[in-house]
């Protein structure tokens, strides 16, 4: 159920968004899973320590449990690399895929830790015991910061994870997947506030015909050209979000020619940063989105 607000709160949110699309910078600086460099990935508090850090969009990953809960999740399964049981005990990761999302109620994807082991690839990542957050308290959660404290709306931009092999064993159909986050997306925020970005087109393709209006992303990792990646996807989307070393000039400029922003992904190091930003690209995603705003990527101006 969509909350109620009062008139003044109403009144509120309009004056934040409209100063949104005024002063949105050209430059989209967004956070992955957050803040994964800072905070645990795809946690509520790595949400809200991207907002502080000034990113523009917040990105995170989706998978969905036997129950039909939508959780933010970057894979379908408990990581053995980030994850422990509730009782602490390590997930192996021979073992990970045991650990399926889809084949758990919430109730029992909520007991798992995925915070005080912390990952080994990000040293500055604060440990904290945690759990897989459902995309609703998110949201919410995000809205509420956003009101309290920046004062700035952000995009959200959403992965559907998902591919041919794990349909209906770690994740619904592309139709139905879509389907349930559209319905949720829809009761919670404006859509022209959502990019869907996926790695399988299939995904991209379903909501270009079925839900026309709202941006989409290709993800791509191949080292294919962009106009075969491009006609393999059948239309043109909003974003071209390739893996940043797939990336040079020409084809930044080629894609923006065609009216496409461009928005590699995961840029971390302070020299990959400004050499990206070179390329005449239209955002980065990093999970260190300090860093960039130290560069003054993503500066924002305040209400």
């Amino acid at each position: 159920m969509r909350p109620l607000y009062s008139i003044s709160l109403i009144l509120l949110l309009a004056s934040i968004h409209v100063s949104a699309q005024l002063y949105t910078p050209k430059f989209d600086l967004q956070g992955h899973r957050g803040s994964r460099g800072l905070l645990p990935e795809n946690t509520i508090p790595a949400f809200l320590l991207a907002l502080d850090s000034g990113v523009t969009t917040i990105e995170l990953d989706l998978a969905i449990t036997k129950d039909r809960q939508i959780v933010v999740s970057h894979e379908p399964w408990m990581s053995s690399v980030i994850c422990l049981q509730a009782d602490g005990t390590p997930i192996r990761e021979k073992d990970e895929k045991k650990f399926n999302i889809y084949q758990m109620n919430y109730s029992e994807v909520k007991e798992f830790d995925c915070g005080s082991k912390g990952h080994e690839k990000f040293p500055q990542q604060k440990k904290l015991k945690i759990s897989k957050p459902l995309l609703r308290d998110v949201i919410i959660a995000v809205e509420d910061h956003i009101r309290s404290f920046t004062q700035y709306e952000v995009d959200y931009n959403i992965e559907i994870k998902s591919n041919e092999q794990g349909d209906n064993r770690f994740h619904p159909t592309p139709k139905e997947f879509s389907d349930l986050v559209f319905n949720l997306l829809n009761e919670y925020l404006p859509m022209e506030r959502v990019v869907i970005q996926s790695f399988d087109f299939r995904v991209l393709k379903y909501w270009h015909e079925t839900y026309p209006d709202v941006r989409l992303a290709a993800l791509v990792e191949n080292k294919r050209s962009v106009e075969a990646n491009l006609k393999d996807l059948g239309f043109k989307p909003a974003v071209y979000s390739p893996y940043f070393l797939l990336l040079s000039k020409n084809e930044v400029q080629y894609l923006q020619r065609q009216m496409i922003r461009v928005i590699p992904w995961t840029v971390n190091e302070v020299s990959d940063m400004k050499k990206v930003r070179d390329l005449g690209v239209d955002g980065f995603i990093t999970d260190y989105p300090d860093r960039a705003s130290k560069l003054g990527l993503g500066i924002r101006r305040k209400l």
